[in-house]
């Protein structure tokens, strides 16, 4: 075996990332693993990206006890490792012909879930602080404490301080069976070896229930939920002020609109139960229906300044609740799943109700004296004034080439990218960390400079680039060599 671990987490999404955070605190020694390419690439990097405020949740579930919690705490550890976040607050707006009952039911739940602040406003409140708002609008619940975030970017700001604090972190890493001995975990086996460690959180989202049936675990069942979105050019003028709900049904909160901490709009999601963990197509079923739904809300809302579609996954077991447990049969093992909506508002509660599970199970936790609580903020240019960025270049002037147009990012914000801590290593991981190719031309323009960039830094060639995970080479051959080619067919 490769060195012992004290703690093995599987599964590299928000909520792996938040308890390797948690634990790093400690003295520890930490393995994340990751079978992708990098972090936050399955639910975590397609969702809402919403902190719920906490009144949806049942108050006899686990998501009710950790949703109000994770997002009371994500206001102080989002400016210690300065994730992107907004407080914008939450709507659940009913309109003429609803159930407006269900708005009273969500307050009544959402005060014995202790969330703070909340009140029914009517309409006049609604047009004033909503214009675009549907003029059959009657009432809504008001909570100012929900707020969107960058997931991706909290995954990975979680990770980084993580292996600032000593853990780490190896991506490509698949496990392949959880290996133990006399009822006790003593590590795991990977498509690059095995590690021992003496305990294993199981963080693997889709894949969790199969984790969890390597050690004998058969009651946990997750069953893809899929939802599909629409994305706006952040330059659209249509002013969506806050995160706005319809009234939900028993099994999904409905389509929502709302803006992104960068400013665009998203409307979506869908709910949709599929066989395939890899099904990530959209469909013309489901982007019609989430319009429709968006257009009930606000119905000057078009399509015209769309940028993109996609789909996300949601992990959701049959329980309906996260799964957040210790193994009854083998010591050591410990499941975090079934961790669908809201996981993400809920994501460092989750990571602190674990660490407990750990200590009662008899992981010694003694906090690190020289713990760092920080992590530096990356360069964001698109957000500077102009001012600003000639101060950048001048101390820099890679800060004054830029790769991405449409969302100024500059040629030394993707070098920064790609050698930071848990760099990226494809087209997607940069998008993630810097949005070069998130914008209205959807990297028409910076693609195959990014390409390019990544060759260069990670020392491979550009035909080995990938825009994500498997086989997703973007180029087959490269230019030179086919004109060379042609040159000599000519001789």
């Amino acid at each position: 075996m490769n060195k012992k671990y004290d703690v093995i987490i599987i599964g590299a999404g928000i909520s792996g990332c938040a308890v390797a955070w948690k634990l790093a605190r400690y003295n520890l020694d930490i393995l994340l693993l990751e079978k992708e390419a990098d972090v936050a690439t399955g639910t975590t990097k397609a969702n809402t990206a919403i902190m719920h405020a906490g009144y949806n949740a049942d108050p006899n579930k686990l998501k009710g006890r950790l949703n109000v919690k994770g997002n009371e705490e994500i206001r102080e550890v989002s400016k210690k490792l300065n994730i992107p976040y907004k407080e914008i607050g939450s709507l659940v707006v009913g309109l003429e012909g609803d159930n407006l009952s269900v708005i009273d039911e969500l307050y009544q739940k959402g005060l014995k879930n202790n969330v703070k602040k909340m009140e029914i406003v009517d309409r006049d409140w609604l047009f004033e602080h909503e214009p675009n708002i549907s003029r059959d609008a009657v009432k809504a619940l008001w909570a100012p404490t929900a707020g969107v975030i960058t997931p991706w970017e909290a995954a990975l700001a979680m990770a980084q301080n993580a292996v600032a604090n000593g853990a780490e972190v190896k991506l490509e890493t698949a496990v392949e069976d959880v290996l133990t001995e006399d009822g006790q975990v003593v590590g795991v086996k990977t498509n690059r070896g095995n590690f021992a460690a003496d305990y294993v959180v199981n963080a693997a989202g889709l894949y969790a229930d199969e984790i969890a049936e390597m050690v004998g675990i058969e009651k946990i069942n997750i069953t893809p939920r899929k939802g599909e979105y629409y994305i706006y050019d952040h330059a659209k003028d249509f002013a969506v002020n806050h995160v706005v709900f319809p009234v939900p049904t028993p099994i999904s909160k409905g389509i929502v609109v709302t803006p992104t901490v960068e400013n665009n709009i998203l409307i979506g999601p869908t709910s949709q139960n599929v066989e395939s963990k890899t099904d990530l197509a959209t469909t013309r079923e489901g982007l019609n229906e989430v319009y429709k739904g968006a257009k009930k809300l606000y119905p000057e809302l078009d399509l015209r300044d769309t940028i993109r579609v996609f789909a996300g996954l949601r992990a959701a077991d049959d329980t309906e609740d996260f799964v957040i447990e210790a193994a009854e049969n083998v010591k050591g093992f410990v499941n975090v799943a079934g961790i669908q909506s809201p996981g993400l508002a809920s994501s460092t509660a989750i990571a602190g109700y674990t660490a407990d599970i750990l200590r009662d199970e008899g992981l010694t936790l003694s906090e690190k004296k020289d713990y760092i609580e920080t992590r530096e903020e990356p360069v964001r240019f698109y957000e500077m004034t102009n001012k600003e960025r000639a101060k950048m270049v001048d101390q820099n002037k890679d800060y004054g080439q830029i790769i991405c147009r449409c969302e100024t990012v500059s040629y030394k914000e993707i070098i920064d990218a790609i050698n930071s801590p848990v760099g990226a290593r494809t087209v997607n991981a940069v998008k993630r960390r810097t949005r070069a190719g998130a914008g209205r031309c959807q990297g028409g323009f910076c693609g195959p400079r990014v390409v390019d960039i990544l060759a260069q830094e990670l020392g491979i060639d550009p035909t080995e680039v990938k825009q994500e995970e498997g086989n997703s080479q973007i180029l087959e051959y490269k230019i030179k060599q086919l004109l060379g080619s042609k040159v000599m067919d000519n001789a």
